[in-house]
């Protein structure tokens, strides 16, 4: 019951927002979630939301301590993959 209650208790925003948490614009986060690179969203209502656990976690994901970190290269490769 408590794992419903979380769930219930997760802040969802919308795209403007989203983009704006992750300090890109509305338009490179629409082109992410159709390509796929994006972080994970969800349709509520005819909406599109995301969690905000899921876009920490989708950032992490691109985390790197260093230019030689060998998943800076691949950070970097998803970020130019679409354009």
């Amino acid at each position: 019951m408590l794992d419903r209650a979380a769930q219930f208790a997760t802040r969802y925003v919308r795209t403007p927002e989203a983009a704006r948490l992750l300090g890109i614009s509305p338009r490179t986060l629409e082109k992410y979630r159709c390509h796929g690179n994006g972080p994970t969203f969800r349709k509520l209502g005819g909406r599109v939301v995301y969690a905000i656990g899921d876009l920490e976690a989708w950032a992490d994901q691109a985390a790197c301590s260093s230019t030689s970190d060998p998943r800076y290269l691949e950070a970097r490769a998803a970020g130019n993959a679409h354009r």
